[in-house]
């Protein structure tokens, strides 16, 4: 989840020390940081992290390694934010693209083709940039594992750059980028291959992508399918299935578990796979989902920015009791497995 927290030049910051610490602290078996940027132009906004240089290998790395000091995992979303980057921060107003003079930059895109107003106009990227965004990925990737981080999540959903190459709506292009399904999904795939060579077979590699875009004529849910065939032959390990965020006239109806099923198609007709996302909130609900085998993983998103020990309460609820409790908060957890009524001296 992203958090606006950087001060400077996309650097990890105590905010994201704590923000990910607490939730590896909360037990969570795998702790993601947010969609952090493999080029400068690929910040959603100036406040947003980055991991193009040994500067931010050396912000993170305390970070990585407390998370795996509690048992849990550290994993990085990587990311280029495309037509959607420059943007204001969530809060300010008004919502706005930032020019140069404000700290901003040109973006870029598919095509030329804004994502709605308040955006900028993207500048079409030639084919030699295209290698070149391939090529910040792969660097991307390496600067990733350097500092600690054992997962990598390519961010290829809502709207950034690899989500708008995959729209016939956001990408226009006649070249071998644009036009047809394989070819729209060609730097995507390309910038998989790339990383995976590069990179330890060890080290799992996840895709997170927008399942549908919500609009009639635009990405559908057979189009993830597919891509999710060819993400699987390029040695992608599961496929993170979000949707959403690629056009501002999407419709939808966002209730308890609306995007499993997109999960769900993805991991039994691609044969890989997948994590499910969106409005997760009860342990019983994840359970089940997983037990009817719609997905293999459970992303929390914001039920775990409200509860950082969330996975905690969720193992007792399930279980009965939390056996995973950090051992100097063990006083405060024997209240909560036995249930004893506040104030209680339920240890005798």
């Amino acid at each position: 989840m992203c958090e606006y927290s950087c001060e400077a030049d996309g650097l990890a910051t105590p905010w994201h020390m704590v923000h990910l610490g607490s939730k590896a602290v909360g037990g969570a078996g795998l702790v993601m940081a947010e969609a952090t940027a493999v080029t400068p132009i690929g910040r959603l906004t100036p406040s947003c992290p980055g991991i193009w240089s040994d500067a931010h290998v050396d912000a993170w790395r305390p970070i990585t390694q407390f998370i795996s000091d509690q048992g849990s995992v550290p994993a990085i979303q990587i990311a280029h934010g495309g037509r959607k980057a420059s943007y204001t921060t969530p809060g300010d107003t008004p919502k706005r693209n930032l020019n140069e003079s404000e700290g901003g930059w040109q973006i870029v895109g598919p095509s030329s083709i804004q994502f709605d107003e308040s955006y900028g106009v993207p500048k079409e990227l030639t084919k030699q940039e295209i290698a070149e965004t391939t090529q910040q990925f792969v660097d991307g990737a390496l600067y990733s594992l350097e500092a600690g981080f054992e997962v990598v999540e390519l961010h290829f959903a809502h709207g950034y750059l690899a989500s708008s190459f995959m729209s016939p709506i956001s990408n226009q292009r006649t070249d071998e980028y644009g036009g047809s399904l394989e070819n729209r999904c060609r730097f995507a795939l390309e910038t998989i291959t790339a990383i995976r060579k590069a990179i330890p077979e060890s080290a799992p590699l996840i895709v997170r992508i927008s399942s549908s875009e919500w609009v009639e004529g635009g990405w559908n849910i057979d189009d993830s399918v597919q891509l999710a065939k060819w993400m699987k032959d390029a040695g992608v390990d599961l496929v993170d299935a979000s949707a959403g965020g690629n056009n501002p006239n999407q419709v939808l109806d966002p209730t308890p578990g609306y995007q499993v099923p997109f999960a769900d198609a993805i991991r039994n007709q691609a044969g890989i796979m997948t994590g499910a996302v969106g409005l997760i909130t009860d342990a019983q609900q994840a359970e089940d989902i997983l037990q009817a085998g719609q997905a293999d993983a459970i992303f929390i998103g914001r039920e775990i920015m409200r509860n950082p020990y969330w996975p905690l309460y969720a193992q007792a609820q399930l279980d009965g009791e939390s056996e995973n409790w950090p051992k100097q908060y063990r006083q405060a957890s024997l209240d909560f497995a036995y249930m004893g009524p506040v104030g209680q001296d339920v240890t005798g």
